[in-house]
């Protein structure tokens, strides 16, 4: 497996340091770097299409055009394309902003590069929504008491499809809601990494979603787990 990423960040030796980092991963490849989003559209509009990155890491303060302006519109032209916001910033305005314009996770810088790198590896895998801890709880806190709202294609709260998930995939989806990553899944339950990938690949499935906000804006706003303490 082969994942080809970009860089967009204003600062020269975060680019630099990254680069040199995720060379050693062994499979992803870095196709380009941009200093900030107006510089990232312009570069992927002049190469070919099969030549775009699957997954890119953006920064949100940049000159020009910030990276949370820059996935609004490249999200628009390349739906396809997977956008993790590495950044200092953990405010809730910046966190919701992302996510409202089609961030797919949200690590902050200080995340360890062989954490990056394995979230970079799920978020392609799985397309889930990878984010640092302190992150996950805020986001979690900002989607159940927002209006945020599932996608066209997303199941509604009123078709109760929870009943439709197995014992051990609400355990999952459970943690998931916590704001547990693989890696705590698999721990906490004492089971592989890969089994765990596998019960996320069957939720999103069966509530046709294909995000983590998505299944968790469902729980939340169907109450699911409130149902199990109760």
């Amino acid at each position: 497996m082969s994942i080809s990423i970009a860089i967009v960040d204003d600062n020269q030796q975060s680019r630099l340091f990254l680069v040199e980092q995720i060379k050693f991963s062994g499979f992803i490849n870095v196709s380009f770097t941009a200093v900030n989003g107006n510089d990232f559209l312009m570069q992927l509009k002049s190469m070919p299409k099969n030549m775009h990155p699957d997954v890119v890491l953006m920064d949100i303060e940049m000159p020009e055009m910030k990276g949370t302006d820059a996935v609004k519109y490249a999200r628009q032209i390349y739906p396809d394309m997977k956008f993790l916001m590495l950044t200092v910033f953990d405010d809730d305005d910046k966190i919701f902003e992302a996510i409202k314009n089609g961030a797919s996770g949200y690590l902050l810088k200080d995340e360890k590069t062989s954490t990056i790198i394995d979230y970079i590896k799920q978020l392609q895998e799985m397309g889930g929504a990878p984010m640092s801890p302190s992150i996950a709880r805020k986001a979690l806190s900002l989607l159940s008491r927002s209006n945020f709202t599932p996608n066209e294609n997303t199941t509604t709260v009123k078709d109760d499809p929870s009943s439709q998930l197995s014992e051990r995939e609400r355990d999952v989806l459970k943690l998931l809601v916590e704001g547990k990553d693989y890696k705590a899944i698999a721990e906490r339950l004492f089971l592989s990494t890969h089994t765990i990938r596998k019960h996320i690949a069957n939720i999103y499935d069966k509530l046709h979603v294909n995000s983590k906000a998505q299944v968790i804006n469902l729980a939340l706003q169907g109450s699911w787990f409130n149902k199990d303490q109760g």
